[in-house]
């Protein structure tokens, strides 16, 4: 999309940029990280205003920029440069829908409390055997987020008919987010992969997290589709929200369309199993562990086979997927013990099935968890917490440190249940938790680290690595 384009769907009333027939090689809502020749916008937030970097992002090389219609720019400001609109925001957005209305390819919308970043990298990979796929950057999943990553299609010289597949994350914490996302981006299908007690700071109820799940498969576009997870009640009930919708059930546990047979764990890192769809069946290599991660191959499964990728390429793909960074990766020490690299993000029931994952691999010593506190969780935090120490505590967990806050409830519930006062503990910081584990950590030992993204418990796995870098050198000196 030209500059002059970009205006003119935008309503702007500028005159500076309509001869511009420059096309913008990307879009930009972050000053500091600019590129050359990137549109930026000037978004309003809550803790900042973008207007008060338009003068750096114009410096650092930014093509234009998307500004209020009311802004007041400073004497020397380039008006040539300033795309002016009512709302930057909606202008984004509205940039971002009118791509997508006139793009031929397939749109995937994944959302659900745990697991739709690692479904959706996992899609992306199955689908990219059948064409070229565009994907959310990250988890940039929410108002800002989503608009960003479907304009990645016109950016970097690419164009949007280049792109057959766009898979895509949208995440909520309140009623009406996913409509207004699927209102950006309607999908063609979207996928759910499961209800959890998360973000219950903004609702009263999972029964009501639920409802605000399904918001997307009500938006849906017309005679789409929804792949729907069968062993989650809440979810397998969506299926009769619209009666234009083909339905694809992915489950282990359940009768489901995409199902899992013969289920056998290799350690933490690979799982085998025999994949079943509607157009047959092929055994599939996982290299994750964990039934979570099963569920998030099934749904991505569920996509593929639904778009029509053959099950060898199904198969293949799901072969060469690899953790994606802090969501489960699988570091080894020198030292000779292993860690669970999951710090991306947490809440009561992923990290009750990763710990019960870590009971379960055959081959290690000691298993040790260290979890951080879990946010939004609202009023239920703490008996949530206390309910997750219990469960821990029965996988025979040899040692739990709880990092920060409500983690120390976590520790309570642990001990209630029979993990020893020095088997249970409780630490203010990750920088603490990892001068613990530096002390305890043996060889053999299967270590999960794993916390909400605001507490950091990805430092106890930077620390440790350079921990162990530094006894590395060391030895190399002597």
């Amino acid at each position: 999309m030209k500059l002059v384009e970009i205006a003119r769907i935008l309503g702007s009333t500028a005159d500076g940029t309509q001869t511009n027939s420059v096309e913008p090689l990307g879009y930009s809502i972050d000053s500091r990280g600019i590129r050359q020749g990137e549109l930026f916008f000037a978004i309003r937030g809550e803790n900042h205003d973008g207007h008060q970097f338009v003068e750096a992002a114009l410096a650092g090389g930014a093509l234009a920029a998307v500004v209020a219609q009311d802004w007041i720019a400073p004497a020397p400001a380039p008006e040539a440069k300033l795309i002016r609109v009512g709302d930057t925001l909606a202008a984004l957005q509205s940039l971002a829908a009118s791509l997508v209305r006139t793009w031929r390819g397939r749109l995937i919308a994944i959302t659900g409390s745990m697991g739709k970043t690692t479904t959706k990298e996992m899609t992306a990979a199955l689908l990219a055997s059948g064409g070229r796929v565009i994907k959310t950057v990250g988890n940039l999943n929410n108002a800002y987020g989503l608009p960003l990553s479907i304009l990645k299609m016109e950016s970097d010289g690419c164009h949007a008919s280049e792109f057959d597949f766009g898979v895509f994350e949208m995440g909520m914490n309140h009623r009406g987010e996913l409509a207004a996302l699927a209102g950006i981006a309607p999908p063609d299908v979207a996928v759910v992969t499961n209800v959890a007690p998360v973000h219950l700071e903004y609702f009263s109820s999972v029964d009501e997290i639920a409802a605000a799940k399904a918001e997307l498969v009500s938006n849906v576009k017309q005679n789409g589709a929804a792949v729907l997870n069968a062993d989650d009640e809440r979810v397998a009930r969506m299926k009769g929200l619209r009666s234009d919708l083909v339905v694809r059930t992915f489950g282990i546990e359940r009768n489901a369309d995409v199902t899992a047979l013969a289920l056998r764990a290799e350690g933490v890192a690979v799982t085998r199993f025999q994949l079943v769809t509607p157009r047959g069946s092929v055994q599939a290599r996982l290299q994750l562990g964990g039934r979570h991660n099963v569920y998030n191959a099934l749904a991505s499964a569920a996509v593929a086979d639904f778009c029509g990728i053959p099950l060898d390429r199904i198969a293949d793909a799901l072969a060469a997927f690899s953790a994606p960074k802090m969501r489960g990766e699988v570091l080894k020490f020198q030292e000779g013990f292993t860690v669970i690299d999951d710090s991306y993000n947490s809440n009561p029931r992923a990290l009750v099935e990763m710990s019960a994952t870590i009971s379960g691999a055959e081959g290690y010593g000691r298993r040790i968890v260290v979890a951080g506190e879990m946010l939004e969780l609202g009023s239920a935090g703490p008996e949530l917490h206390r309910e997750a120490g219990r469960s821990i505590a029965t996988y025979g967990v040899d040692l739990l440190i709880g990092v920060r806050g409500l983690a120390r409830e976590l520790v309570e519930g642990a001990r209630r249940n029979g993990l020893k006062p020095e088997c249970a503990l409780f630490c203010e910081t990750p920088e603490e938790a990892a001068e613990i584990l530096k002390q305890e950590a043996r060889p053999g030992d299967l270590i999960l680290v794993k916390g909400s993204r605001g507490v950091r418990t990805d430092i106890v796995v930077r620390r440790m690595k350079e921990w162990s870098e530094e006894r590395g050198k060391a030895s190399e000196r002597e």
